[in-house]
This record gives structure tokens, C-alpha cells and sequence, in this order.
């Protein structure tokens, strides 16, 4: 039964997810400020990131399914005070080792997505969960691009460490709302966590994504990162086997093989190569020194400026969504938030000599990923069983991680592969990969029109093409 305070929840669960997709971007565009106050290399710096992508890929869906078992309010709770904890520990942190730790636990916070999902579904009335889920997709999609905007203007105006203090001060607060306000969700999944599905679902993560972040430094065709790819393909086998066995899989494998889910998954996949590397390679392009034939020499804070226009539209192309999901559908909205996204980073590949260029290409892409998130949020959720719905959303958000750690490193070859002698890449690298990204958002709008349609009933007589399955075709919860 849905309960009271519903506005409330939906308060606490929006900070909490929102300070943690802020905290995925707030550090990037300080990363030469944290190398140069802690005095270390830049191939250490970077580690600052993929230590926080590392963690945040093997708990997500791992906490999602404890969420599941034990129950959500408690997983998120506990969620809180580990990002808090690692917050803590970043803002005090006196040199790169003890700051690259502190992200590893603000990595847990990635669960905030899955955990937050799966309590709008439990707890509020049905006729509320999509439009909860569009508004809550937005503000996750809004927090990165908040980070982008606002590092600039925090290191400014007082010190990449308050970057992790204002988190602090809101987590806190946050922490202790969900901890008296928020109700236990009553949907529990029977049996327990498979810590073999655990263990080897983080072990073919971290062998996939860390030779991904890490190709440019170490080469391509180096050992290290062939060995690791091989051997995340044999985990990764290992990983299936285990989870088909199993009488209480980690992630159900027939879950994950529903239609509307694998659909979605895979545009997830596409899609989420274009976005974070977008987020990644147009910062830098607007700050290369006009000299090098392109860009504009932009400081931190101007670039965020430019990146401002992707923030507002899609915090309100995500809002937008949850009303218009029950009248066009899910579907429609997913294939037209990707079809978005390939029109801006096409017009981007040609056009990119001017400000204004820039500034619209970040409003057309940030419609297209307010509309994706939203619609992928609520394709996943209408699909699965409720018992199911932490684990299955948290492998969606997994899935379009890994999606963008492949465009980025793939984007990086690009970009890097050919320098000026000034060090800085050619005009034709960066256009070589906007292309790149054009092509696989493109790729997701194609992939986004095999997602079903829904084809229960309501009692009306209408049937809303939201994507979700009917009841009849939800597998049933795995008994322990």
C-alpha cells in the first residue's frame, strides 16, 4: 500500500541520488587543480576518477539486489552514511593515495540509483510511479550536469576540497530525513546475496573497465590491457554460468533476458557512450587554446557556462517526460531522447567555429538525455517483478556506465591519436570522434524501436505504450 509522505520521500531519495550523480562529474574538470595542490602526476590524477567508476560499476547492482533482500530504506541508509563517510574522508584527504580511497567509498553511493527506483515503486500509488521516476531521472541526469557547471565557479571562489565539503553538509542532513521519514519498503525478494555472483560480477567489471580507462596510458596493445580483456571475457562467462545455476542469482538471468529489458539495456549501452563522453571531450574542446586552429581558450568556469544550456534542458525534458509518457509511451519518448542526442553531436562534428554553436549543441543533447533517462528508468521498472526492481535498474545504470567508459576511451584514441607539436590534438581528431558519438547515439534510436510496447489493459479499455509487460509475462521471483 502506498504511504504518507510520499512528497517527502521523493525529497530524500532526489538529494540523495543527486549528490551522487554531482559527485560523478563535480571532480573532473578540477582534476589539474587536485594534481597540482597534491603533487602528483597526471596519470595519478586520473585515477581519481576511475577508482570512483570502479566502485561505482561492481556496488551498484550488488546493493541493489542486498536492497531487494533485506530491505531498501535500510540499503539506502546504510548507502548514505558510507557516502558521507567518503565525502568526509576526501575533503581531509592530505595527499592523492588517501583521496583516491575516499572516492572508491563514495563509489558505494552508485546503489542511491537502484535503491531509489525501487522505493517510488514500492511506496508510492501506481498512477504516481512513472511520473515520480521521469522527475527523479531528471534530477540524476540534472546532477551531472550541475557538477559540470559548478566545479569552476567552487574552486574559484574557495578550494577543490569544498567540492566534497558541500556534499558533506547535504548528505548529513539527507542521512538523517530518510532515516526518520522514509517507510520500509514491504516487497522482499526471497532467498539471499550469491557472493559467487558477487565476487565474479565485480571481477569482470573491474577487468573490463580498468584496461578501458586506463588503454591511453598503458597502450593498446599492451599486455596488461589484451591480458585484462581476456580475462574479463572468461569471468564473465564464469559470472553467466554461476548466476544460471543458481537458486538465488545476484541478477536473474531471465530478467535480464525480457525484451523490454535487454532492449533497453542496449540503448542504454549506445547511448551512454555518446553522453559521458560527450561530458568528457567538450570540456576540454571549448578550453584548447584558440592557436591550435579550434576552440576557445575557455577557462573552467566559461566551459561550464557553455555546458549551462545542457543542465536546464534536460532537467525539464526529464520532468516533461512523466507527463508525456502516458500519452505517446516510453518507447517513443526513448527513440525520440536518441535521436536528439545523434542530431546534436552531428550538428557538432560540422559546426563547432562559434560559442553559440556549442551552447545550442548542449541544449539539443541535454533534451535527448533527460528524455533517455526517463524513459529508460521507467521501461526497466514497468518490466520487471518488484522483488526484482533494485537489481535489474541497477544493472541498466551499470550497462550505460560501461557504455561510457567504451566511448570515451574509444573517443580518446581519436582525439590523442595524432598530436600538433604543441602537444595539443588536430581539429580533425575531435571531429573524427564527435562523428563517432553522432553514429552511436544514432545506433540507440535504431536499438530504442525494438523495445515492446506494453500490452496490458488498464480497466478503461486503453493500453499506454509505456514498454512494460504484461503481468502474464513477468517472470516469477526466484525462490530461495
Amino acid at each position: 500500500m502506498p504511504r504518507k509522505s510520499t512528497r517527502l520521500t521523493f525529497a530524500v531519495l532526489a538529494t540523495g541520488a543527486g549528490v551522487f550523480a554531482m559527485l560523478q562529474s563535480l571532480i573532473a574538470p578540477a582534476l589539474p587543480t587536485v594534481q597540482h595542490a597534491l603533487h602528483t602526476s597526471q596519470s595519478t590524477a586520473t585515477w581519481v576518477m576511475t577508482a570512483y567508476l570502479l566502485s561505482a560499476s561492481v556496488f551498484t547492482p550488488i546493493l541493489g539486489r542486498v536492497g531487494d533482500l533485506i530491505g531498501k530504506k535500510r540499503t539506502l541508509v546504510a548507502v548514505l552514511l558510507v557516502v558521507l563517510a567518503g565525502c568526509l574522508l576526501a575533503a581531509l584527504a592530505p595527499n592523492i593515495g588517501m583521496l583516491i580511497v575516499a572516492r572508491v567509498v563514495q563509489g558505494v553511493g552508485g546503489a542511491l540509483f537502484p535503491l531509489s527506483f525501487g522505493i517510488i515503486r514500492d511506496e508510492f500509488a501506481p498512477s504516481e510511479v512513472p511520473g515520480s521516476i521521469s522527475n527523479l531521472s531528471a534530477v540524476i541526469a540534472a546532477g551531472g550536469g550541475v557538477g559540470i557547471v559548478a566545479a569552476g565557479p567552487i574552486v574559484s571562489a574557495l578550494d577543490y576540497r569544498w567540492l566534497f565539503w558541500i556534499p558533506v553538509a547535504v548528505v548529513a542532513v539527507t542521512t538523517l530525513i530518510a532515516l526518520r521519514y522514509v517507510p520500509e519498503s514491504p516487497n522482499r525478494a526471497e532467498g539471499k546475496v550469491s557472493w559467487l555472483g558477487a565476487v565474479l560480477l565485480s571481477a569482470w567489471l573491474v577487468a573490463l573497465l580498468l584496461p578501458l580507462s586506463q588503454a591511453v596510458q598503458w597502450g593498446w596493445g599492451s599486455a596488461r590491457v589484451l591480458g585484462l580483456f581476456a580475462l574479463a571475457v572468461v569471468l564473465f562467462v564464469l559470472w553467466l554460468l554461476a548466476e544460471a545455476r543458481s537458486r538465488s542469482p545476484l541478477i536473474d538471468l531471465r530478467v535480464m533476458r525480457l525484451p523490454a529489458v535487454w532492449t533497453t539495456n542496449t540503448v542504454a549501452l549506445l547511448f551512454g557512450a555518446g553522453m559521458y563522453a560527450l561530458w568528457s571531450f567538450l570540456p576540454a574542446f571549448v578550453q584548447t587554446p584558440s592557436s591550435a586552429g579550434y576552440g576557445f581558450g575557455a577557462s573552467v568556469t566559461t566551459s561550464g557556462l557553455l555546458m549551462l544550456p545542457m543542465l536546464l534542458a534536460m532537467f525539464c525534458s526529464g520532468i516533461l517526460s512523466g507527463r508525456l509518457a502516458p500519452v505517446v509511451g516510453a518507447k517513443a519518448l526513448l527513440t525520440t531522447g536518441a535521436a536528439l542526442g545523434a542530431l546534436a553531436l552531428g550538428f557538432l562534428a560540422l559546426w563547432h567555429a562559434a560559442q553559440w554553436q556549442i551552447a545550442v549543441v548542449a541544449g539539443v543533447f541535454g533534451l535527448g538525455i533527460g528524455l533517455a533517462f526517463a524513459s529508460m528508468a521507467n521501461l526497466i521498472v514497468g518490466s520487471v517483478p518488484p522483488e526484482q526492481t533494485g537489481a535489474a535498474t541497477g544493472m541498466n545504470a551499470n550497462i550505460r556506465t560501461i557504455g561510457g567508459s567504451i566511448g570515451a576511451a574509444v573517443t580518446s584514441v581519436l582525439v590523442t591519436g595524432r598530436l600538433q607539436p604543441s602537444g595539443l590534438p588536430y581539429g580533425s581528431g575531435y571531429t573524427h570522434g564527435f562523428t563517432l558519438l553522432a553514429v552511436l547515439c544514432l545506433a540507440a534510436a535504431l536499438a530504442a524501436l525494438l523495445v515492446p510496447v506494453r500490452r496490458a489493459v488498464r480497466a478503461t479499455g486503453t493500453a499506454p505504450a509505456t514498454g512494460e509487460l504484461s503481468q502474464a509475462d513477468r517472470p516469477t521471483a526466484v525462490r530461495g
